[in-house]
């Protein structure tokens, strides 16, 4: 390979370079040519182009200064131009996983995760941009989650068409699949999905280390690895075309949604996913159905977590609740997730009991703003408020702890501030706290199921475009943006 530069590689050049090939793979797919499928996906995985691209994917996501068992990470550009040259799929072998454990919300079990090498992760990126355009093409019109240009926001909205109208499916299964990362089958893994065998299977079994101690995988696929979430996207598809084919099929055997007396519709973001239906017998059908389906890929459904629900009684999906109040389908952040942001803060306060103003604005304007984009699609602005009131109050123990022999006025003078027409402005001459009742609440535009991100980029490009527009116009007529509170 010739000597390579990081600072003089064409981007532009190589993603234009890759995404040719991954159209052409799709066209491939949709034509059922595997062999041609195989080529083009070998074309990309051998190129310098796709080994500069996945390098480059490593060292600019998050975990980019996190290494596996070797300690190694890619920083200086001398660095990242061995990775490249030394990127080679012929004699890969996969180290071992460095395995740590993170806090479940409200449990005292904890999730595994598997870190791989910069090396593992680089490779994992590589496949991936030949296995991605497979699995797009392939993938159930309703699946949401991991996927490009699709978001859990869509996943809410295509609930909403599902179950606002009067006539709408009355009954909802909440499917909850035990351990999916953990318990996918490597057998099943091997003989479906379509990309180099070998390497695969040194994904899938190379084991992790934890305490110093090697550990054998014998099922699933790591948490934490790039290509781990497209492996289980692939594994679940397949539930839409197996409801269809008995719920939206005539005696001919074609499919249309005319045929859905059941009112029967699927919705799935990763191992997440709601089924619904007019009767609580179809819903049970259905449960039978998919502990089949999933059987076969050596997953199990959870009996605890899977259950029936009445819209009338609400459900809870991807962090809100969705239920009928008289008749009207209400979508709205649900308690739990409420729940997490109250005690998300009051740690975030109580960590900085000494830190500065400043610091703690800052720490908490991540925090709070995050969460307020997160559900600043649905009915969120009530409980908006509520936290707004919330996060005062603690904020008010943090100020009273930090000086108690102060009078209240002091304090008051001290941290809040007069600011454009408020009085309580939790401020300082640099930053000001983010109130979540100044997010605007924008409906999030429905996206066109059958549209694939390959070869219809454009209308990807233009929706965001449009949602961007309606979002900015928004934020422009709040009375916050009007009287610049923001601004300091």
């Amino acid at each position: 390979m010739k000597e390579i530069k990081w600072k003089q590689i064409n981007w532009e050049q190589a993603e234009a370079y890759i995404n040719r090939l991954q159209i052409r793979i799709v066209k491939a797919v949709k034509e059922n040519k595997w062999r041609l499928v195989k080529r083009l996906q070998y074309l990309i995985t051998h190129s310098f182009y796709g080994k500069a691209v996945a390098v480059r994917r490593v060292i600019s996501n998050k975990g980019k200064n996190t290494s596996g068992i070797d300690g190694i990470v890619w920083k200086t550009d001398k660095e990242k131009e061995e990775a490249i040259r030394t990127l080679e799929t012929k004699g890969y072998r996969a180290s071992a996983l460095r395995r740590i454990y993170i806090e479940k919300f409200g449990k005292k079990e904890k999730r595994p995760l598997g870190i791989p090498t910069m090396k593992d992760r680089a490779m994992q990126a590589l496949q991936l941009l030949g296995l991605e355009p497979v699995a797009e093409t392939l993938a159930d019109t309703v699946s949401f989650g991991f996927r490009k240009y699709r978001s859990a926001q869509d996943a809410m909205e295509y609930g909403f068409s599902v179950l606002c109208r009067r006539d709408s499916p009355q009954w909802v299964l909440e499917g909850d699949i035990k351990g999916c990362f953990d318990n996918i089958s490597h057998r099943w893994l091997e003989e479906n999905i379509p990309m180099d065998a070998k390497v695969l299977r040194e994904f899938m079994k190379c084991g992790y280390v934890y305490n110093r101690r090697l550990y054998p995988t014998t099922n699933g696929t790591p948490q934490g690895g790039i290509i781990s979430p497209t492996l289980a996207n692939m594994t679940l598809d397949g539930m839409e075309k197996l409801i269809k084919q008995k719920y939206w099929s005539n005696k001919k055997g074609s499919i249309d949604v005319r045929n859905n007396k059941k009112k029967v519709h699927l919705i799935k973001y990763a191992d997440d996913f709601v089924v619904t239906a007019s009767d609580k017998d179809t819903l049970t059908d259905i449960k039978e159905m998919l502990k089949e389906f999933l059987g076969q890929r050596g997953l199990i459904l959870s009996e605890e977590k899977t259950k029936l629900t009445s819209i009338h009684e609400g459900f809870d999906f991807l962090g809100w609740n969705f239920r009928k109040y008289k008749g009207k389908l209400i979508i709205k952040p649900s308690d739990k997730s409420v729940s997490k942001i109250r005690k998300t803060i009051s740690k975030i306060i109580k960590d900085n009991k000494t830190s500065t103003q400043e610091n703690l604005i800052y720490q908490l304007n991540q925090v709070i703003r995050g969460w307020a984009e997160y559900h600043h699609s649905v009915c969120a602005k009530e409980i908006f408020a509520k936290i707004d009131h919330t996060t005062w109050e603690m904020l008010w123990r943090w100020a009273k702890r930090r000086h108690p022999n102060k009078p209240k006025g002091w304090i008051v003078n001290k941290y809040w501030k007069y600011h454009k027409g408020r009085n309580w402005s939790f401020k300082t001459d640099k930053n000001i706290l983010f109130c979540m009742n100044d997010m605007p609440i924008v409906r999030y535009p429905q996206v066109k199921l059958d549209a694939n991100p390959f070869l219809d980029s454009e209308y990807f490009i233009n929706r965001k475009k449009n949602r961007d527009r309606k979002r900015r116009k928004a934020i422009r007529s709040n009375r916050a943006a009007q009287i610049g509170y923001y601004a300091l």
